[in-house]
């Protein structure tokens, strides 16, 4: 009844952490009148392919000039983060001038002499519908949109190549840039940026000068023309800055987000959903734990005491046959036994707690707004640190596990732990790089990067493993309530439900049924509508939460069961369980792509599979550990109840 309690408690405990979806910048930056504004270009993604393109390295953009307007802001190409790089991001400065306060009805940036092969190139980018990723002032250029009874506006960030219609393709060689500003607080003469539109438009003009009507003005088509060799695209464009004082500067980034009634009630649904399993979970377990482990180990302990007392005697055959019927007691002898390929077990172990530690750190720093869109790339490169530093955690508790199975050898174990499952991210990242390399697309990592990459792992991480796994082997293995006998009791025939597939598919699937909501906003944000922000980690977090407890409840019914068969080999059986959601995961995944994506190509297809792949592979590890620990506690506490010689 504690846990019922507990996990109806909550949500309501919670409900400041599921407010916590303001989405802050870093600090205020004003400008004055007249002064210079960089425009950063950075990529082009596109909901059919996982490709995305650095802006300024293609070849039908106008390139920067050496002494073009950009110029007077330093280095064209800006320093990015790590998780900028990892994640595809390429910002350098245009030459597109921007002055506060000044409007531009149409300024000419350049011409662009685009060959055959260069305008097959932008037709087929305009065709996978690729989106253009501008910034000004740290916000990305939006595309407005209204709701249907236009009462809200709303952005999505980017705006289209081109456009597609009747077979033709047109490139988007005219924007008009509007920049909505008001007056700082406090400071007069200072003004605040506040939101930033770009309006696109198809322009055939006159080369070297802007068009003399842009409303009149015929769309550019991208086919070259007969008996020329190329097509010219002339590129042009207005600014305009409008006074906006319905935007207070610190809700500026909440246009970008979709946060209508309808999302919010469906995340709430998600929750009632998740909570309603648990509590469903928690009554079989507090059944399991409260009604039938109890009367066992009394049975049992009075069965196997000194002395019995009339009572006791009178119902010893009765208790024997009990006895006989819940098989769990007699594998006392087994139970602890170290299972096969503890060598492996322990290091995953260990690399589970490393995630745990990552995971929900990076929830809690989500939540309260440290880690935000706003700060580019910031969620992967804090992922990635964590990761490195809390490889102290995955040496410590892998050792531990690993005296517990009597090993003698930890720095073998610390090698093991720090290069087997780091190693496996590594190369499969490594691999499909190649993939992405071949395809020049801007999530390609660089070879500098891959280098420190790789040193961080050898030379910090690693390191950091040996110091865990030292300080692990320095303390006493954990001790056992009961002794291993010599010969391993033999394992009877297993119904189907306690076999290796159908229990791991059995036991994921209630872990799923709990998360499944929530994976729509998830893979929505990540593969299909690029242009928006997952930015509900307050509800993530809470259904993070329900999940755990879950997964706990699942393993240790699970564990009982087989234990109740006298199947000793829970080790590596609650591992799986704990994780066998990964499997329906991945599922979900493969029916997301058939269903809910249009990816276009193979490379796309392998990249999307892969990573789904990889993510489901940590999911695992880590619910696996979390399963193990809640199944290693249970065994613990009912062998420590019974006596036992």
């Amino acid at each position: 009844m504690r846990l019922s309690t507990t996990l109806l408690l909550l949500p309501a405990a919670l409900v400041s952490v599921s407010e916590a979806f303001y989405i802050p910048g870093w600090s205020i930056r004003s400008y004055k009148d007249q002064d210079p504004i960089p425009l950063y270009t950075n990529k082009l993604t596109s909901p059919t392919t996982e490709l995305p393109f650095a802006y300024a390295e293609q070849p039908f953009v106008v390139p920067v000039t050496h002494d073009g307007p950009g110029s007077k802001f330093g280095p064209r190409n800006i320093g990015l983060n790590l998780g900028e790089v990892l994640r595809g991001d390429r910002i350098s400065v245009s030459d597109y001038e921007l002055v506060m306060g000044k409007d531009i009805p149409c300024a000419y940036l350049g011409d662009r002499e685009v060959n055959r092969n260069d305008v097959q190139k932008a037709n087929r980018m305009v065709r996978d519908g690729y989106v253009v990723e501008w910034i000004v002032d740290n916000l990305p250029g939006a595309t407005s949109f209204v709701t249907i009874d236009k009462s809200k506006r709303y952005y999505a960030a980017g705006f289209k190549l081109g456009t597609f219609e009747n077979d033709e393709a047109y490139i988007n060689n005219h924007v008009t840039l509007v920049l909505r500003w008001r007056n700082m607080p406090d400071h007069p003469g200072r003004k605040l940026i506040v939101a930033f539109e770009v309006y696109p438009k198809s322009v055939s003009g006159p080369k070297g000068k802007c068009p003399d009507n842009l409303e009149t003005a015929k769309p550019l088509e991208l086919v070259v023309p007969q008996g020329a060799e190329s097509l010219t695209i002339p590129y042009t464009y207005s600014v305009y800055w409008k006074e906006d004082n319905s935007i207070d500067w610190a809700n500026r980034w909440d246009l970008y987000f979709m946060n209508d009634e309808e999302s919010v009630s469906i995340h709430w649904l998600a929750i009632i959903n998740s909570v309603v399993i648990a509590m469903l979970l928690t009554i079989v377990v507090a059944i399991v734990m409260l009604r039938t482990l109890s009367r066992d180990i009394q049975k049992y302990n009075s069965i196997s005491g000194p002395s019995l007392d009339a009572e006791a005697k009178a119902d010893l055959e009765d208790a024997e046959d009990a006895l006989e019927e819940t098989g769990w007691k007699l594998v006392h002898g087994d139970v602890f036994r170290a299972p096969a390929l503890g060598g492996l077990f322990a290091p995953l172990i260990g690399s589970g707690m490393q995630l745990i530690f990552v995971t929900l750190s990076l929830l809690v720093l989500s939540a309260v707004g440290i880690l935000n869109p706003s700060y580019r790339g910031g969620f992967i490169s804090f992922g990635l640190f964590l990761f490195i530093f809390a490889g102290f955690f995955s040496g410590y508790y892998s050792t531990r596990v690993y005296k517990t199975f009597k090993g003698d050898n930890w720095k073998k174990n610390a090698l093991t732990t720090g290069l087997i499952f780091p190693g496996f991210l590594f190369a499969t990242m490594f691999l499909l790089n190649l993939f992405v390399w071949a395809q020049a697309s801007s999530t390609a990592i660089p070879v500098t990067t891959l280098i420190a990459l790789g040193a961080m792992w050898l030379l910090i991480s690693l390191p950091l493993v040996f110091i865990g796994s030292y300080l692990g082997f320095q303390r006493e293995a954990w001790e056992h309530p009961t002794r291993t006998t010599q010969i391993a009791r033999q394992i009877p025939p297993q119904p189907w439900y306690l076999r290796l597939i159908p229990s791991i598919l059995i036991g994921g699937i209630i872990p799923f049924a709990v998360i499944f909501i929530e994976l729509l906003f998830v893979f929505k944000s990540l593969w299909q509508d690029k242009s928006s922000y997952y930015y509900m980690f307050g509800f993530l977090g809470l259904i993070t939460g329900v999940l755990i407890l879950v997964v706990m409840e699942i393993s240790v019914v699970m564990t009982y069961f087989m234990l109740c068969y006298e199947n000793w080999g829970w080790w590596w059986r609650s591992f799986l369980v704990g994780g066998g959601s990964a499997v329906w995961v991945f599922v979900y995944s493969a029916w997301y792509y058939f269903t809910k994506l249009q990816v276009q190509g193979w490379t796309s297809g392998l990249l999307y599979f892969a990573y789904s792949a990889l993510a489901c592979a940590v999911y695992g590890v880590l619910l696996g550990t979390v399963g193990w620990v809640a199944s290693y506690a249970f065994v613990r506490r009912i062998y420590g109840a019974i006596k036992a010689d």
